[in-house]
């Protein structure tokens, strides 16, 4: 930007600095001195005010300049003489006495002969005044001289020329020319600055006036207003004193409107917008006293959103930044309600709702959207353009012991059944049968009531449930709960009510509790299918069959072979041999050997696949269940699984994987709370029974988690160390030895090295093979470590009818046994007056006459002795009793 200073703008229009200066100030403008600096529009504005005529691109506030007293006067310069400026030159003059004097050029006086001549140009000083009369001609005067009688008559010489006009110096005494400006045509209003109070050094600066709450582009110095249709605001950088408000004509209100490429948080501009309510004011600067405390009390308060958006978990720290309060804010609100936690520690989403309800703030958890999330959706908006039909998932649920695998073995025509331990099946198998030209899936589940979790997975990936229920027993606990399951899946079910060929079970009754919770059976006009059915003779397999490819008919399931296969995994263990071995459902798509898998927490390269009859083969489609291998980890039960081609993003998907589970499961630690402080200093005196548990497949494992943790109470509380799949090694006994806990193997067994260890070193090994010993055993260990419960049993009483007090023994009471026995072992409670003046004393010494004795019965009198006390009186009662303990448990 051009400028200029005061001086050289004076000089410029040839005005006085000091009336520049004066103007200035009159319009409240910031110049003192004649080294002011002057912008180029200030400059324009003061040419026009020292201007003659109408203002026309200026406004002005003050009454309007003196241009007569405000311009410089001009000096006058010395005027020369026409004979100098002609080059003549005075040679002589003559001077006669009463006569005039003339000057006489040089070149046309020659002095006479005797006469006394003067230098050139110089008259004489000493020749008195001489008048000088005019003179005829040049040519008939003839020369003066001193001696001539006659009065001398002077040269007249020729006028010299009119001179030219002189000008003054400076500008012209008449009516300027307007200034002109170049550039775009504004019309500039300059308003006078606003006076300011001196600002705190080190306080914020709050109560100038800002015209817009949030700027973009850095710091806002100067405002400018562009009046006309609307107003329009522009920040300008740099540090000027006070703001410059410009109104410009032809702008609109659109554009007050941000540029698109600057997007704010609707949380930054509210915490703008309310530190401004918060400033007060020239009036906070003008008391320094005040304490600037409040103010920034009511700003915090002022700055919190009106809601607020957090994911799981929910981190204290991260929690705060949400409301906008401090931490220390939002620990104390939590220890209001009952919750000890630091910056760095999760908390349940419905303790971080009310601790927002506290701030008036609404909380919305959201769901943290992870890598496998992006590829789920990716997987479910691919685009199938070659559909065929794939085989049917039915998933065989009930009771247990109502002859689920007992139906399978009847259709697949094997024995699977009698090698189950127990009789009963203790993980999750699929098999596929083949029924004329048509394939089914089975999925088949345990049915007790600990493997609640693997049911809802195999109902989770099924198309339809066959819900077994026994003729004899009807509908048990299990069989609601697999209802409940199948219900929450939306899958057709079908009912086989088997083991019809045993004798004494009553139709109508079994139909009756199907209707009671919504299978109403077709025979009485319900829509549930109910196929009488024995695994043990056959009776009702063909029906069964053919309800099921009947309802496949009506799902019209479709599957794409062309696109990379997705289904779940069905159960997974590890090997010693191969490494993590995972049974996997294929619902859609192709998996081939040397896919990339993404299994939950697990990935790698499909090493081998192998089909139910444990053939190996190079891929399978959907519907199909498989078993692979080459995966890194083993991927827990119900995990679904996606091929993809990338192992970059496979490995980054699992590693995330990783890291949120172990935040789920620091998010889902007990939080110590006010009512149980005080229990969690005095943990030393919980007992605990430590346990580490081994099984064959991981959904045994979390089965097993889950039931043994269920059998803590509040004073025997279980804690399982580690849990995995796979046998036992030396590193758990090591563990087991160090932190004297006990193994149990479910379904595995320790290797040599290991038992060999575990004798050597004393650690317990308890092997199972079936779930009901192992909470049996458990609970008998547990009640070992409950603390026995005791109980009062009152001996006798005797009365207290003299005192002896006797030396280096102390007071002996003489008494009469009224009641009971008084026992030499027992404890003693003195009661005066029906106060009990000392409890749990014992007897120092007991004797019936001069003997010492164990006991004294009724209507007998002794002498007793209390341990340490001696104040003993007249009528005082001495109550013997014992205390037992009784062993508890757990109930």
């Amino acid at each position: 930007m051009a400028t200029t200073r005061v001086y050289i703008l004076a000089d410029e229009l040839g005005v006085k600095s000091s009336a520049i200066i004066k103007k200035c100030q009159d319009e409240g403008l910031d110049v003192k001195n004649h080294m002011a600096v002057l912008s180029a529009g200030l400059a324009a504005t003061i040419r026009e005010w020292f201007t003659e005529g109408e203002n026309v691109t200026t406004v002005e506030t003050s009454d309007k300049v003196d241009l007569s007293r405000a311009r410089v006067k001009p000096k006058r310069k010395k005027v020369e003489t026409p004979q100098e400026e002609q080059g003549t030159d005075v040679q002589a003059v003559t001077a006669v006495e009463g006569g005039p004097v003339a000057a006489v050029p040089s070149e046309t006086l020659e002095p006479a002969s005797g006469e006394s001549s003067l230098p050139a140009g110089k008259v004489a000083a000493e020749a008195p005044p001489v008048a000088v009369e005019s003179l005829p001609s040049a040519d008939d005067a003839p020369l003066v001289s001193d001696k001539s009688p006659e009065p001398a008559a002077a040269v007249v010489l020729e006028p010299p020329p009119a001179p030219e006009p002189i000008l003054p110096a400076g500008p012209m005494l008449g009516k300027p020319t307007p200034a002109k400006l170049q550039g775009p045509r504004l019309v500039r209003i300059e308003a006078p600055e606003p006076l300011h109070s001196p600002r705190p050094r080190s306080k914020p600066r709050y109560g100038s006036p800002v015209m817009q709450p949030l700027m973009a582009g850095g710091n806002v110095d100067k405002t400018e207003r562009i009046a006309g249709k609307g107003k329009k605001t522009v920040a300008k950088k740099g540090k000027e004193k006070g703001h410059e408000v410009r109104v410009v004509e032809g702008a609109d209100d659109a554009s007050r409107k941000p540029k698109d490429n600057l997007k704010w948080r609707q949380r930054d501009i509210e915490e703008r917008q309310a530190r401004l309510d918060a400033a007060t004011g020239e009036g906070l600067r003008l008391r320094p006293s005040r304490k600037i405390a409040t103010k920034a009390s009511a700003l915090t308060s002022l700055a919190k959103p009106k809601k607020a958006t957090v994911t799981e978990p929910i981190w204290v720290k991260d929690l705060g930044a949400a409301l906008g309060v401090k931490v220390s804010d939002i620990i104390s609100r939590l220890m209001r309600q009952g919750v000890m936690a630091t910056a760095n520690q999760a908390i349940a989403a419905d303790v971080a709702e009310m601790v927002a309800l506290d701030f008036d703030t609404e909380l919305v958890v959201e769901q943290r959207k992870s890598l496998e999330d992006q590829i789920r959706e990716e997987f479910d908006q691919r685009q199938r353009t070659n559909m065929r039909r794939r085989p049917v998932v039915v998933t065989v649920l009930g009771h247990v012991d109502h002859g689920k695998t007992s139906l399978l073995d009847r259709i697949r025509s094997t024995q699977v059944a009698a090698g189950e331990a127990g009789g009963i099946t203790q993980h999750i198998g699929a098999s596929q049968v083949t029924v004329g030209e048509k394939t089914i899936t089975f999925l088949d589940t345990p049915g007790h009531e600990a493997f609640t979790a693997m049911r809802a997975r195999g109902a989770n990936m099924t198309d339809a449930v066959i819900l077994v229920v026994a003729a004899d027993d009807g509908v048990m606990p299990q069989t609601i709960e697999a209802l409940s399951h199948a219900k929450a899946a939306a899958v057709p079910i079908i009912v086989a009510l088997n083991k019809i060929d045993l004798p004494g079970w009553d139709i109508n009754r079994v139909y009756s509790q199907l209707a009671e919770y919504g299978l109403a059976p077709v025979e009485w006009g319900g829509q549930a299918e109910v196929v009488k059915t024995s695994a043990h003779t056959g009776q009702g397999i063909q029906d069964l069959l053919e309800h099921i490819d009947y309802v496949a008919e009506l799902l019209n399931l479709q599957t794409d072979d062309t696109i990379p296969a997705t289904g779940w995994v069905v159960e997974a263990k590890m090997s010693a041999q191969q490494g993590a071995v995972a049974t996997v459902l294929v619902k859609e798509g192709s998996l081939h050997k040397g896919d990339i898998v993404l299994a939950g927490s697990a990935y790698g390269r499909v090493k081998t696949i192998r089909d139910c009859f444990g053939r190996t083969i190079k891929s399978a489609t959907g519907g199909i269940p498989v078993e692979i291998l080459g995966l890194d980890d083993v991927p827990q039960a119900g995990d679904r699984f996606y091929c993809l081609n990338d192992i970059n993003r496979t490995k980054a998907a699992a590693e995330e994987a990783q890291g949120l589970s172990r935040e789920n499961a620091l998010a889902k630690r007990t939080q110590v709370t006010l009512d149980n402080l005080f229990t969690h200093i005095e943990s030393g005196h919980i007992k605990e029974l430590k346990l580490i548990v081994k099984a064959d497949v991981q959904g045994s494992v979390e089965v097993l988690k889950k039931h043994l943790t269920e059998l803590s109470t509040d004073e025997v509380k279980v804690v399982i160390l580690h849990a995995a799949p796979g046998g036992i090694t030396e590193g758990d006994v090591l563990l087991a030895e160090a932190s004297n806990a006990i193994i149990i193997g479910f379904n595995v067994v320790a290797d040599e090295r290991a038992a060999k260890m575990a004798d050597a070193e004393g650690v317990d090994v308890k092997y199972y093979n079936i779930i009901y010993r192992i909470s049996e055993d458990l609970k008998k260990a547990m009640v070992g470590l409950l603390e026995p419960e005791e109980k009062e049993n009152s001996l006798g009483r005797a009365t207290v009818r003299e005192t002896f007090k006797v030396s280096q023994v102390g007071t002996v009471a003489g008494c009469y046994v009224t009641q009971g026995t008084a026992d030499r072992h027992a404890k003693v409670r003195l009661i005066r007056d029906n106060v009990v003046v000392r409890d749990s004393a014992t007897i120092d010494s007991l004797k019936h006459f001069k003997d010492d004795v164990r006991e004294v019965r009724m209507g007998l009198e002794c002498g007793v002795k209390l341990a340490g006390f001696d104040d003993v009186k007249v009528n005082d009662v001495l109550e013997f009793y014992e205390i037992v303990k009784i062993a508890r448990t757990l109930d």
